[in-house]
């Protein structure tokens, strides 16, 4: 799919005269829309149920079910989804039906593109304005907690999120760096009976494997030199609450062994103990790498994965989400702004329509960053343009200056993120397909992450 189709959305065409359909697919496809052919109502309504839609383009007129019945189910089926009425035989009253029924739009065949494009546009855009409304109106939103978005993607995840938070089941969040697992394991963990109790996170691809061990489930004095004081582990910290393992998939293997020994008895031994320590814990995991991949390269134990996939939850990468950029991008405004000590300006028309069509290698956390850098950079504090420049400067691939000490949040994830990318090159012999898979992304984003970091493949040294 091209990053022109990923920019304009994903649309539906409903026609069941074949020439039409496909010429209609072929020139929106020319115009840069990603776009699925349905040839009545029953065919569409099964696309709308196995894939995100941004709108639908229907005929007025088809045998076995018209364009009216494709508006009403579509409203039913995925609630303000917009959709475009197209027909040649177009009566005042057929054209207040279809509004009626929550039609975003009626327009006469021959149709110009151009007029369609701008139909598509004022519609997607309306929808977007409607959401941010809801959304900015809604009595149960905090800000800075509740996990933002209104799209069909993020809303059947946080649907997901809600059927696992009441039970006790090891939850399974998989997607790319920087989408928000953290924050969904935070609102299972809110809306779980676990609530009271505490939420602990721990980052395996931040630990140093001779300490995973202890980092996991603590030490006793004198247990190893060095063990200065007695220590309480992560399993111990999380008891009567919720443990979050970031990055799971990074654990090396003889830690694996132990944390599911850990998840199957509800017991471990802290280093220097006699006896086993019993706790009650609820594990959310999460990880941007193909576990199954890490299992047939034997880097991944198949029981563990058993015992963590038991409720797995896809998370959307940003690209996937084109039409909440905008609330997100207003959320980070206000919440920069406020930090800043500056008063939120609105997004300017342009500088949104930047926003969305950037893909989004980084996500919500590159989001953020932009929008960041951009506020900073402006002297106006607003977002009339947008440095979309990699988030570590050119100078030195970690975005520090040569021989500086200080060690910044930024430049220290700079660095593991390249260090990982390095690692998964040398793991897949330098083929960049094949690390790329490994890391969990496309190979469009390792592009964007070799130049990011300086990492040529194919350089002596480098991976």
């Amino acid at each position: 799919m091209s990053t022109e189709a990923r920019r304009k959305g994903r649309l539906v065409v409903v026609e069941d005269e074949n020439y039409v359909r496909e010429s209609l697919g072929d020139l929106l496809r020319g115009r840069g829309y990603e776009v699925d052919l349905a040839a009545g109502v029953e065919a569409a309504m099964e696309l709308l149920r196995t894939r995100p839609v941004d709108l639908i383009l229907t005929d007025l007129n088809m045998p076995g079910g018209g364009g009216l019945e494709v508006v009403r189910r579509a409203q039913a089926l995925v609630p303000g989804t917009p959709v475009v009425v197209l027909t040649g035989f177009g009566t005042v009253a057929s054209a207040v039906e279809c509004v009626k029924a929550g039609a975003a739009d009626y327009i006469l065949k021959p149709a110009d593109p151009d007029a369609l494009e701008v139909a598509f546009a004022r519609a997607m855009r309306q929808r977007s304005l409607e959401m941010e409304v809801a959304y900015l109106r809604d009595p149960r939103r905090t800000d800075g907690v509740q996990p933002i978005g209104t799209s069909p993607a993020w809303l059947r995840t946080l649907e997901k999120v809600r059927a696992s938070a009441p039970v006790d089941s090891t939850v399974l969040l998989l997607g790319e760096s920087g989408t928000g697992k953290e924050l969904l394991a935070r609102q299972v963990h809110r809306a779980s009976r676990r609530s009271a109790g505490p939420f602990v996170g721990v980052d395996c691809a931040a630990i140093p494997t001779e300490v995973w061990e202890s980092e996991f489930f603590g030490h006793r004095r004198g247990a190893f030199p060095g063990a200065a004081d007695d220590r309480h582990g992560r399993f111990r910290l999380a008891d009567k609450g919720t443990l979050f393992i970031d990055e799971v998939g990074a654990m090396p293997l003889e830690a694996q062994a132990k944390l599911l020994r850990a998840l199957q008895e509800g017991e471990f031994q802290r280093l220097g103990d006699e006896h086993a320590t019993r706790v009650d814990v609820r594990v959310v995991a999460a990880t941007n790498s193909n576990l199954e991949a890490e299992i047939a390269a034997g880097r991944f134990r198949q029981d563990l994965y058993y015992r963590l996939n038991v409720l797995r939850i896809e998370v959307p990468p940003l690209r996937d989400r084109v039409a909440d950029i905008a609330l997100l991008a207003t959320h980070l405004v206000a919440e920069i702004a406020q930090r800043l000590g500056r008063r939120p300006t609105p997004i300017p028309e342009r500088t949104l329509a930047e926003l969305q069509a950037y893909p989004w290698p980084g996500n919500v956390r590159e989001l953020q960053s932009v929008i960041e850098r951009s506020m900073i950079l402006d002297p106006d504090g607003g977002l009339r343009s947008l440095d979309l420049s990699p988030v570590h400067g050119a100078g030195s691939p970690d975005g520090a200056a040569e021989g500086e000490e200080d060690l910044t949040l930024r430049v220290a994830l700079g660095r593991t993120e390249k260090a990982m990318v390095i690692q998964a090159l040398r793991r897949a012999g330098s083929v960049r397909k094949e690390a790329a898979r490994l890391l969990g992304i496309d190979q469009r984003n390792m592009g964007y992450y070799l130049r990011k970091h300086d990492i040529d493949p194919d350089k002596p040294g480098q991976a």
